[in-house]
């Protein structure tokens, strides 16, 4: 007889306040649709909960599975079973990204995307290691070019991104300035290892260019702080786009580009890692490694440790979404599950 677990499912794109339920499921096979046959079988003890699972309980993230089925990009957890010439083995603290089915018991990922979890790390901090700390690192310093020596601006720098990117830039030898909204929002950057912190409220973009002036901009928020994000940059800056937890997608105006010397670039860790899977798979896998291995670093050095917000029980999923849809999270906000 199949065992069962305990999971959350999205049964309807109508919000998170009624699209989640939590249901009992027969536990997945050792088998992963981006490694047909073989898979890390994981027990999860935390989740990592995202914006793009807030998305899913409206179908507005690029990503539409049948319904219904369980979210969940990333958990941390202990390894059950692993294919033949895995890293992982029975009874390992793994880090995973099994892109979905993580609001569950029990989740399946490939072994690629399946991490040693640092002694230094507790099962909670490695549910917000890979999506926030991957991204980081490649916005930062694969797409953003980022040196010792330079000066990034992380927008929202107080949500769980946010936290990564002040953390993976400090890694990288470089001076960072927050920008939040509230005291609070303020006490976690700086616990983040922010150099400065400035009010999105207030003229940051002028107190940033007072403090230096920005050769990176590292921005998940899009909306009305764009322009100024632009406007921040020295000569040569590069503003690196993460997403649009703002709502509303910015428009450039390219002659700002022009006259500066600056960059606009985007940043889609998921759609580069996977996009050439199949195709470039061991250049991708390549990539995952190096990525690991410089994070593996910097918690070492202790520049990386991740900021867990708050946690919650697998049942009450639904209001960690609606704590990210508030825009009051801070940190990484996590399910509890094992």
């Amino acid at each position: 007889m199949t065992d069962l677990m305990r999971a959350v499912q999205i049964t309807e794109l109508t919000g998170p306040d009624t699209a989640l339920k939590l249901v009992e499921l027969a536990e997945p096979e050792a088998s992963h649709p981006l490694t047909p046959g073989e898979g890390v079988v994981i027990d999860v003890r935390a989740a990592g909960v995202s914006f793009p699972e807030l998305l899913q309980t409206r179908g507005l993230y690029q990503i539409k599975p049948e319904l219904p089925f369980v979210p969940g990009s990333e958990v941390a957890g202990v390894v059950r079973s692993a294919p033949a010439g895995a890293a992982a083995s029975p009874g390992d603290r793994v880090a995973a990204f099994p892109l979905s089915g993580g609001f569950a018991e029990v989740a399946v990922a490939p072994a690629p995307l399946t991490f040693a979890l640092p002694d230094k790390l507790d099962f909670r901090q490695g549910a917000g290691l890979i999506l926030n700390y991957h991204t980081a690192y490649f916005a930062l310093r694969t797409r953003g070019r980022l040196q010792a020596g330079e000066t990034v601006l992380v927008q929202g720098a107080a949500g769980g991104v946010g936290t990564a990117a002040l953390q993976v830039a400090g890694g990288l030898g470089a001076s960072t300035i927050a920008v939040v909204s509230t005291d609070a929002k303020e006490v976690v950057a700086r616990a983040a290892g922010a150099d400065h912190v400035l009010r999105s409220g207030g003229p940051w973009k002028d107190e940033a260019r007072e403090l230096g002036g920005v050769d990176v901009v590292f921005d998940p928020v899009g909306g009305d702080r764009f322009t100024d994000s632009l406007r921040s940059l020295n000569p040569g800056g590069r503003l690196v786009v993460v997403g649009f937890t703002g709502g509303a997608i910015p428009e450039v105006r390219v002659n700002r580009l022009l006259l500066t010397n600056t960059d606009v670039v985007g940043a889609g860790w998921g759609s580069y890692v996977l996009g050439g899977w199949g195709t470039d798979t061991e250049a991708r896998v390549g990539y995952l490694q190096e990525t690991a291995a410089a994070l593996e670093e910097m918690i070492a050095s202790s520049h990386v440790a991740p900021i867990v917000g708050a946690g919650f029980p697998l049942e009450q999923a639904a209001d960690a979404l609606k704590l990210i849809e508030s825009r009051g999270a801070t940190g990484k906000i996590v399910l509890d599950v094992g």
